[in-house]
């Protein structure tokens, strides 16, 4: 299920006159959930017209930061269970 702000996100893409192949990649494969696609609407609203190259690098960094997030609360959570064990033990 496709979410409004990755449909948004396409939208804008092709508004700017990006290919229809290369909006679909970025919006529907890898910017397609809500943090994602709004991360990359929020550069484009910032940056009127960026070459392909530099919505590419700015897809990857969101993506990048994306994953140390994910990383981040898989820690938190292991550290939790962690803690758990040594106040209460097995």
């Amino acid at each position: 299920m496709t979410s409004e702000k990755t449909k948004e996100l396409y939208r804008i893409l092709m508004e700017k006159g990006y290919p229809k192949k290369f909006c679909a990649e970025i919006a529907y494969k890898h910017m397609n959930t809500d943090y994602t696609a709004g991360r990359m609407l929020a550069y484009l609203y910032r940056v009127s017209n960026p070459r392909i190259e530099d919505l590419v690098d700015e897809m990857l960094a969101i993506l990048s930061d994306r994953q140390q997030i994910m990383q981040k609360k898989e820690m938190e959570q292991a550290q939790a269970v962690m803690n758990d064990v040594y106040r209460n033990g097995l």
